[in-house]
């Protein structure tokens, strides 16, 4: 296929995607039809049908699509030298979940919530989502280790849990914005020490 035709087609995939976004941010899965997605596209339903087969595939999709975000993120992250620390690791991880609800057409950590009931009710998914959030743990505990290596962690200090407290913090994070006041970067590594010092 030419590489133009090819193009245009990743640019209407991804527009039909944008538009259930907007859909699934306004109502939510189950309450969005796959009409309600054909009408925000502009486009045939016989077009739209060329690139999801049905709203099952979009919910897929935009989960696959939250999922890679964070993936990208946590890549990024490692990949920094000298290795950032950890008031820069959460003050990218708070960054990140602000940003996620600043467009005015969607807003993806609504429906990285959304994505996680889904994950509770259909097993295939609940099976990708646990892999992928395995797979964030262990990046968050290589950072750990590093932070231990270069002396900013304890000696004695377990990197598997702190990557644990990170990995539990991020779903924290999303579920607090939309519920309540979220919490700043500041505040969540000053808390991290405070609670060091507990016995």
């Amino acid at each position: 296929m030419p590489r133009l035709s090819t193009e245009l087609w990743e640019q209407r995939r991804q527009h039909v995607l944008v538009s259930a976004w907007r859909c699934f941010t306004r109502d939510g899965f189950h309450a969005t039809s796959m009409d309600d997605i054909i009408a925000a596209t502009g486009m045939s339903s016989s077009a739209v049908y060329r690139y999801f087969r049905s709203k099952s595939e979009l919910v897929d999709a935009t989960a696959a699509e939250s999922l890679q975000r964070i993936r990208d993120l946590l890549a990024g992250l490692l990949a920094q030298e000298p290795t950032p620390s950890l008031a820069e690791v959460v003050e990218a991880l708070v960054d990140y979940v602000a940003k996620r609800n600043k467009n005015e057409d969607y807003d993806l950590s609504k429906i990285a919530v959304y994505a996680w009931a889904e994950a509770l009710r259909r097993p295939e998914v609940r099976t990708r989502t646990h892999d992928f959030y395995a797979g964030v743990r262990v990046h968050l505990t290589q950072l750990a280790q590093r932070w231990r290596d270069d002396g900013r962690l304890a000696p004695d200090a377990d990197p598997d849990a702190v990557g644990a407290v990170l990995l539990t913090m991020l779903p924290g994070l999303i579920v607090t914005q939309h519920l309540v006041d979220g919490a700043s970067a500041t505040q969540l590594v000053e808390g991290l020490a405070g609670l060091a010092s507990v016995r």
